[in-house]
């Protein structure tokens, strides 16, 4: 099967064009023509260094007829790329948020239902094995009605790698739009679909740059920030999504939840260190990841899903009801104030 990555600008992109490459059952190419002129971590000079085929613009792929795409480009930019991706009968997987606006998602969808292909919304952490015990724990009562759920996302600052992250005409926003959605996602998950119908956030830009280098004319985004989330039936959940994590910390980040019943407590952790000492060599402390990949896994619910013709989960209307939550968090930002939720029942 053919399948095309557009755009190098994510930083899961090289994770998802080395994945592809070394599966014998696909064929690959990618682009990446918005890349920076130079830059040798995009475009073809990343191309190069992973050894996958480049193509010099987007038209130029299409034109290959790739069965699949990927689109791992800035946020502002994914309607353009789903949209031509869809005219072009292609299936897509849509990086996360699947936009930065509720009417570029609603396009976005309503041109793969039309077209009949699948976009799905890229949201790694729901395929985790322990995550789909704590939902059939769930399912199956034995922590009774959940009252409360914490969840926490951060990492250090993707901006450091990739400048956009920081850039709101191109993000969206800063650590809301990055983080809050993985965690909504896996609330969606354990709540079938129910939205939260109230959003109050606190943030602060403390940790974008360092005081002294500050332009006044360069807009700041959110680095660290917590959400509440209450919903109709009197859950409050929160979520911490802040880039708090230094450069020199040994994992990029991490995301875990805790989940309060009536019953029973239950801890997720998406990616625990096995693996806890001392390297002399580097003085720095040593950390071993899980052979889980969270990525692949998701790749081949998409891959299989495009074969088949088979509908692909999560979809478009998933990735519209979580960016409503980070949407709404902004929006409290801006009041001060707890915000209902657009679209929430």
């Amino acid at each position: 099967m053919k399948v095309a990555v557009l755009s190098f600008a994510h930083v899961h992109a090289a994770t998802y064009m080395e994945l592809l490459r070394d599966r014998s059952d696909i064929e690959l190419i990618t682009t990446d023509p918005d890349a920076p002129p130079g830059d040798p971590t995009r475009g073809k000079a990343l191309a190069d260094e992973l050894g996958v085929t480049h193509r010099a613009s987007y038209e130029e792929v299409f034109a290959e007829r790739p069965q699949a795409v990927i689109v791992t480009s800035e946020n502002t930019r994914h309607r353009q790329l789903v949209e031509q991706a869809a005219a072009a009968g292609a299936h897509i997987l849509c990086e996360k948020p699947i936009a930065t606006t509720q009417h570029d998602a609603r396009a976005m969808i309503n041109a793969c239902e039309q077209a009949g292909v699948n976009l799905m919304t890229a949201y790694p952490v729901r395929f985790h094995p322990a995550f789909t015990a704590l939902r059939h724990t769930l399912a199956e009562g034995s922590l009774g009605s959940l009252l409360s759920v914490h969840g926490v996302n951060n990492s250090r600052p993707p901006g450091l790698e990739r400048p956009w992250f920081a850039d709101p005409a191109l993000a969206g926003g800063g650590a809301i739009m990055d983080h809050t959605l993985h965690i909504a996602d896996l609330l969606d998950v354990l709540l079938d679909g129910e939205q939260p119908i109230q959003v109050y956030a606190v943030a602060n830009t403390l940790l974008t740059r360092n005081d002294q280098d500050e332009d006044e004319n360069e807009p700041k985004v959110e680095s660290a920030s917590l959400l509440t989330l209450t919903y109709a039936h009197g859950l409050v959940a929160t979520i911490d999504c802040s880039w708090s994590h230094p450069a020199t910390h040994p994992t990029w980040g991490g995301l875990t939840l805790t989940c309060v019943g009536q019953r029973a407590l239950v801890e997720f952790d998406a990616f625990p260190p096995l693996l806890d000492g001392y390297d002399s060599t580097q003085a720095t402390t040593r950390w071993e990841p899980g052979a889980i990949d969270l990525n692949a896994a998701m790749l081949d619910t998409f891959l299989t899903a495009a074969r088949t013709g088979q509908r692909a989960h999560p979809d478009g209307h998933t990735g519209l009801r979580t960016l409503r939550t980070a949407l709404a968090a902004y929006e409290s930002l801006r009041t001060s104030q707890p915000v209902l939720v657009a679209g929430a029942a």
